[in-house]
């Protein structure tokens, strides 16, 4: 690799555990280059604009966490009940907060109408559908589809909830989803 090269995957690292800590209102040029140990014009030297910078920060967060969630994931396909549980307890810990953190506001950005989050909020949700098809053993492709995007709904909303204060509701409701050993009494 070049020394610029070399450089700038440095910055993007940097960039990232600023982005990390601090979330996206914090994101502005001088912040983000003195967060990079550059001067603003280096920061924009080594990426087009302020955006790109951000942009390879977030794909950079986006693969720590596959990594973190591939390593405390199993290293077979679990069934979705399964996967669900393991995934509960991971994504609400305090250590994964940072991210789930900064996924919301990705999302709620997003949701103001902001281009280039939707477009990376989009690209990292289609990562994580992604990601949770490989990790299911499901029956066929369709179902692993579709269990991979539920699952992904199911534990959207247990964050959502978790970050305004209605954790006890997610796993309230997910205390209660599990399949009853008793059948229903026709009415």
């Amino acid at each position: 690799m070049v020394k610029a090269d070399e450089r700038r995957e440095a910055m993007v690292d940097r960039l990232a555990d600023f982005i990390l800590a601090e979330g996206l209102e914090a994101a502005k040029l001088r912040p983000l280059a003195k967060a990079a140990k550059v001067s603003d014009r280096m920061l924009l030297y080594y990426f087009k604009d302020k955006s790109q910078a951000v942009g390879a920060a977030l794909e950079r967060i986006s693969s720590r966490l596959v990594v973190i969630l591939g390593e405390k994931t199993a290293s077979k396909p679990l069934p979705y009940e399964a996967l669900l549980t393991k995934l509960r307890g991971i994504v609400l810990a305090e250590d994964m907060w940072p991210y789930m953190r900064l996924w919301l506001e990705i999302v709620a950005l997003a949701g103001r109408g902001d281009a280039f989050y939707r477009a990376t909020g989009e690209a990292i949700g289609r990562g994580m559908l992604a990601w949770a098809a490989g990790q299911l053993d499901s029956a066929s492709a369709k179902e692993r589809e579709k269990e991979a995007a539920r699952l992904f709904v199911t534990i959207e909303g247990m964050v959502l909830l978790n970050a305004v204060g209605l954790g006890a509701v997610s796993r309230e409701a997910f205390a209660s989803s599990r399949p009853s050993t008793h059948k229903r009494r026709k009415a």
